[in-house]
């Protein structure tokens, strides 16, 4: 039987000293050392069951008390590593009911939905089973308390990519941009999903390209977005400088007055690229030099003038590489 079934935090805490089934066991104080130079000052609860855990410990007890006091010490202890790694030692030499454990770890990541060894102990309890079907609705209640939650995230991704959970995703993913468009989790999120299926397709670039471009249109200013966009021209044969989609909206808006530093930057990033291409910019197209040195005064004196200093070095960069004078390493990876 497992020890799930009974919450101490319904009751009193009762030492374990003060406990008649560990009479037989003799606490292990911990050892700091003669002259430890800081000395932690623990709580008696704390000692008390740590005194404990040392020993069972120490005897590799398994047994159901022993998982009794893995929980409290868990409890006092949440991020401590030996603890839930002797309490999956003690599940799987006692044969316990994971599905159990499962639920009880529920409620112990909802209160502890940032540490990691929680959403590693359950982790291991999920590849035990081979049972998934809990994952990614626990990933959900942890993400409402905090969208950007780190290792929610990573959990929900290894669940997905594991056993190929990754229908309904995109959809979870669009509804969480609805809520707050400036969530980059959400958009590394979609990209996952994109790569991890599809792939970057021309049909899938153009259905993200779109899809990015509407959010921008709500947002001028989402770095999020933007940084999303420029990861799929990545994916795009003709660069950052020849998707005609991308380069006549960032023109168009450009024209409407938008001065988003983002779109300004990826401006500079396409004359670059065409510099780069045609040792120095075609004099017939937009994206010259000569435009992206004025785009780079204009960030570093009006729009971004907290990073002047990187965009005075951009535009030497550039002009550098476009009459192919040699620049330092930064330089040379530029573009």
């Amino acid at each position: 039987m497992s020890d799930n079934s009974s919450d101490e935090t319904d009751a009193p805490h009762v030492l374990f000293k003060d406990r008649p089934e560990w009479k037989d066991i003799t606490p292990l104080k911990q050892d700091d050392g003669e002259h430890p130079m800081i000395a932690i000052d623990y709580t008696p609860e704390f000692e008390d069951c740590f005194d404990y855990f040392r020993a069972i410990l120490q005897k590799k007890e398994y047994s159901d008390r022993a998982l009794l006091l893995t929980k409290t010490a868990a409890a006092f202890n949440p991020a401590n590593y030996t603890v839930w790694q002797y309490r999956r030692e003690i599940l799987k030499t006692l044969k316990k009911d994971l599905h159990e454990e499962i639920d009880y770890m529920e409620k112990v990541i909802l209160g502890e939905t940032k540490n990691y060894q929680v959403w590693h102990h359950r982790r291991i309890l999920v590849e035990w089973l081979q049972d998934p079907s809990k994952e990614k609705y626990l990933t959900e209640k942890a993400l409402a308390k905090d969208a950007k939650n780190y290792h929610a995230w990573q959990h929900r991704q290894w669940t997905i990519k594991t056993f190929n959970l990754y229908d309904g995703e995109l959809l979870y993913v669009d509804n969480l941009l609805q809520e707050d468009i400036k969530n980059n989790s959400a958009w590394n999120q979609r990209y996952f999903v994109i790569n991890n299926t599809t792939g970057f397709t021309e049909e899938a670039l153009k259905r993200e390209i779109e899809y990015t471009l509407g959010k921008i249109k709500i947002l001028p200013d989402n770095e999020s977005a933007w940084n999303y966009l420029r990861g799929l021209l990545l994916h795009d044969k003709g660069g950052l400088s020849r998707n005609s989609t991308v380069t006549k909206f960032c023109e168009n808006f450009y024209k409407e007055g938008h001065r988003s530093p983002f779109l300004l930057a990826l401006i500079v990033d396409m004359c670059s690229e065409r510099a780069a291409e045609s040792g120095g910019g075609d004099d017939d197209n937009v994206y010259t030099v000569a435009r992206a040195k004025q785009l780079c005064s204009d960030l570093a004196t009006l729009y971004d003038t907290i990073r002047a200093k990187y965009w005075e070095y951009i535009s030497d960069t550039i002009e550098k590489k476009s009459k192919g004078e040699p620049c330092d390493e930064a330089c040379s990876s530029f573009n």
